[in-house]
C-alpha cells in the first residue's frame, strides 16, 4: 500500500464510508500491525474509539466479588515506585493516568476529557507542547475533588531525581503549566514526536497532591500512599498485605457511567503460575490469572476442562538475557555491578558472541512457550515499523567453540575454557518458573559442549521482580554474571521502551536501582541516536534511529533477545476482560464484567 492510497483511506474514515476497524484490517493486510494503523488515525486527527470492549451492564454494582490471581505478588501500590510489572498492574486498580492503550493501540481517554489533537488545537504542529482538559467531576476516593493541580504535581514528584520514581525518565525533562482547574500545557524543550509518554499508561499515574504533597523527594518512601492508596479508579482500597493480599471494594462515586461491575475486588499473591492457571481452568475458584507464565502442554491439557480459557494478547514484550560487563563480584562504594568496573570475561565481545550462538530459540519456542512467544534476535519486535530488518539469530555450538578457540579461549583440565587465569564460569539468574528454568537448563547444556560452566540461580518472583532496595536479589541490582526475564513495551512506540539502553539510566545506588538500564552498558552512538529520534518529527528518519539503538545493543550481545513475547492470560467462561498487550492487565479494570 502506498502513500497515497494510505491517504485515500484516512479521508475515507474521516468521511465515515469506512470504519476504523476496517482501515486497521486494511493496513494489517498491507504489512501496517495494528498499533502502528491506529497511531497513523490518530496523528491525522481521527477520533479515537471508546474501548475495545463493549461494556454491557446497565448499571454498577450488582456482579458480587472479582477475584484475580497475581501469581508475582505486589509489594508497593505507589506507581512510580513500581519498577516491576506486578506492582504497576496492582497500583492501577487504585490510580489513573489520562489516558491508557488499548489492544489495537488506540490511545483512550480516562482522566482527560478527550485525546489532544491538531483538530481539537490542543496538539501544537511544531511538537514543542500538547494541552490536556481533563475529566470534570472526578473525586479522589476521599472525596476531595481532582483537579489541574493534582497533574502538576505528580509532574513536579517524578521530576524530582530525590524521589528515585521510576518514571522520572518520562517527566524530568518537561514542564507542565496550570491552565485551570481542569487544563493543563505539557511544554517540551524540542520537537517531540511521540508527545503520549507523560500522564499516559503506565507512567501516567496521576497522585494526590493532598495526600503526597508532604512526602516529595527525600522523603517519597516515607508516605503512607505507598501502601494505603487514595486514588480515582474504579476500585477503593480496604487491605494491603505486601506479598499476598490486596482487598478493595467497587468506587460508589467512580466517573465513568455504570462502572464497575463489580461489588468487590480481591487480588491474590503469591504461589506459582501453573497453580493461577490451574485455579482459573480447572476449578473455577478464580476468575483472572495474570501472566502465565506456563508451558503450552500444560496450560492445553487445564483448558480441556472447559471452565476457562486462555487469553493471547499480541504484544511489545520480549523475553531476553542481559549479559553483565561490569563486576557483579567486586563491590566499589556500597554497590556491585558498578560502571567503575569491568567484567573479567563477558567485557570481552566474543564471549558474548559466542554465547549468543548457544541458545536453541526455536526448541524453547517449540517445546517450551508455544502460543507464549516467537523466536527473535530483536529487543524490538512490535509494531513491525521499529523491528530490525538484519538482526537473526543461529545456534551454532561449532562456531561458537571456533569463535572461542581463534580467540584463545582454551580448555582447562576441567573443560572450561579460560584465559589468562580467568575461567568462563558465570551465574546465570531468573526468577522461579517452570519455563524459564528448562530454558536455562537448555542454554547450560550447550554452554557446556562449548566448555562455558553455568551455574544456574532461581529467585522467588516477589523478591526478583521487586523494588526492595536493600535485597540483593533484584533484578535491577544485576548482582551476577547473566540474567533472565520479560520486560514490557508499555505503548505502540518502542522511544520509552528502549531507555533501557542509554547511559542517563543505568540502574545505580544513586538512583535506588530504579534506572531503566539495568545492563550498565552504554554506547556514544546509541545514545546520540536515541536524543536524536526524540525530536525527529518525520516518522520514517525516527524509526531508523530506533531501530538503530536497538541494532546496537543486539549486535553487542549486551541485550539477547529470546523470544518475542504475547501477553497470556487466563479467565473464567463468564468473564469479559480488556486486555491489552500496550498497557498493564488492570488498564481498563473498570470495565470487567460477569455475562
Amino acid at each position: 500500500m502506498n502513500e497515497d492510497e494510505i491517504r485515500k483511506s484516512i479521508a475515507e474514515v474521516k468521511q465515515g464510508t469506512l470504519s476504523r476497524r476496517s482501515f486497521i484490517r486494511t493496513m494489517a493486510a498491507a504489512g501496517i500491525a495494528a498499533p502502528v494503523a491506529s497511531q497513523i488515525l490518530l496523528w491525522n486527527d481521527v477520533a479515537m474509539a471508546d474501548s475495545t470492549l463493549q461494556y454491557k451492564p446497565t448499571k454498577a454494582g450488582g456482579g458480587g466479588p472479582l477475584k484475580i490471581l497475581l501469581w508475582q505478588a505486589p509489594t508497593l501500590l505507589n506507581p512510580h515506585f513500581a519498577i516491576g510489572t506486578k506492582d504497576q498492574v496492582a497500583s492501577r486498580i487504585f490510580f489513573e493516568p489520562l489516558a491508557g492503550w488499548d489492544k489495537d493501540g488506540n490511545l483512550i481517554p480516562c482522566l482527560a476529557a478527550e485525546i489532544p489533537t491538531k483538530a481539537n488545537g490542543s496538539l501544537a504542529a511544531d511538537g514543542m507542547s500538547v494541552i490536556w482538559k481533563l475529566k470534570q467531576g472526578v473525586k479522589w476516593h476521599d472525596g476531595k475533588p481532582f483537579t489541574a493541580d493534582d497533574v502538576v504535581f505528580t509532574w513536579a514528584y517524578a521530576a524530582d531525581l530525590a524521589t528515585a520514581a521510576y518514571s522520572t525518565g518520562s517527566y524530568k525533562d518537561i514542564t507542565v503549566e496550570k491552565i485551570d482547574d481542569h487544563t493543563v500545557k505539557v511544554l517540551f524543550k524540542a520537537p517531540t514526536p511521540f508527545w503520549a509518554d507523560p500522564f499516559v499508561g503506565s507512567v501516567g499515574q496521576i497522585l494526590p497532591k493532598h495526600h503526597f504533597g508532604d512526602y516529595a523527594g527525600a522523603k517519597s518512601r516515607e508516605a503512607p500512599g505507598n501502601l494505603k492508596p487514595v486514588g480515582t479508579g474504579p476500585y477503593k482500597f480496604v487491605e494491603f498485605k505486601p506479598g499476598d493480599l490486596i482487598r478493595a471494594e467497587r468506587n460508589p462515586d467512580y466517573h465513568v457511567k455504570n462502572q464497575p461491575h463489580f461489588d468487590t475486588l480481591e487480588v491474590k499473591g503469591g504461589g506459582d503460575a501453573v497453580s493461577a492457571a490451574r485455579t482459573v481452568l480447572q476449578t473455577g475458584e478464580y476468575d483472572y490469572a495474570w501472566n502465565l507464565l506456563v508451558e503450552e502442554e500444560v496450560l492445553k491439557r487445564m483448558e480441556a476442562s472447559g471452565k476457562g480459557r486462555v487469553d493471547i494478547t499480541p504484544s511489545g514484550n520480549v523475553e531476553f538475557i542481559i549479559l553483565n560487563t561490569t563486576d557483579p563480584w567486586t563491590e566499589v562504594d556500597g554497590e556491585r555491578s558498578s560502571v567503575k568496573t569491568k567484567h573479567p570475561t563477558l567485557s570481552d565481545p566474543v564471549v558474548r558472541q559466542a554465547f549468543n550462538l548457544l541458545i536453541d530459540r526455536e526448541a524453547i519456542q517449540k517445546f517450551i512457550y508455544g502460543r507464549g512467544g516467537i523466536a527473535t534476535a530483536s529487543f524490538v519486535n512490535q509494531p513491525q515499523q521499529f523491528k530490525s530488518g538484519k538482526l537473526t539469530y543461529a545456534f551454532d555450538v561449532d562456531k561458537a567453540n571456533k569463535i572461542l578457540d581463534d580467540a584463545g579461549w582454551k580448555r582447562g583440565a576441567d573443560g572450561i575454557r579460560e584465559k589468562d587465569g580467568k575461567k568462563l564460569k558465570y551465574v546465570f539468574q531468573t526468577s522461579i518458573n517452570a519455563p524459564r528454568q528448562k530454558t536455562q537448563a537448555i542454554i547450560k547444556q550447550a554452554c557446556q559442549k562449548a566448555g562455558i560452566d553455568i551455574e544456574l540461580k532461581s529467585v522467588t518472583a516477589s523478591v526478583f521482580f521487586s523494588s526492595d532496595v536493600g535485597n540483593p536479589d533484584t533484578y535491577s541490582k544485576l548482582y551476577c554474571d547473566m540474567e533472565m526475564y520479560n520486560t514490557t513495551q508499555p505503548q505502540p512506540d518502542p522511544e520509552r521502551f528502549l531507555n533501557q539502553c542509554v547511559s542517563w539510566e543505568i540502574a545505580n545506588k544513586e538512583n535506588k536501582w530504579l534506572g531503566r538500564n539495568i545492563s550498565r552498558w552504554s554506547d556514544p552512538e546509541a545514545d546520540k541516536a536515541y536524543k536524536t529520534a526524540q525530536q525527529e518529527l518525520d516518522p520514517v528518519k525516527r524509526a531508523a534511529l530506533l531501530i538503530k539503538v536497538n541494532e546496537i545493543f543486539c549486535e553487542a550481545n549486551i541485550l539477547v533477545p529470546l523470544l518475542s513475547r504475547n501477553i497470556v492470560g487466563a479467565g473464567v467462561n463468564s468473564l469479559m476482560a480488556d486486555i491489552s498487550g500496550w498497557d498493564v492487565t488492570t488498564w481498563n479494570l473498570g470495565s470487567w464484567y460477569r455475562v
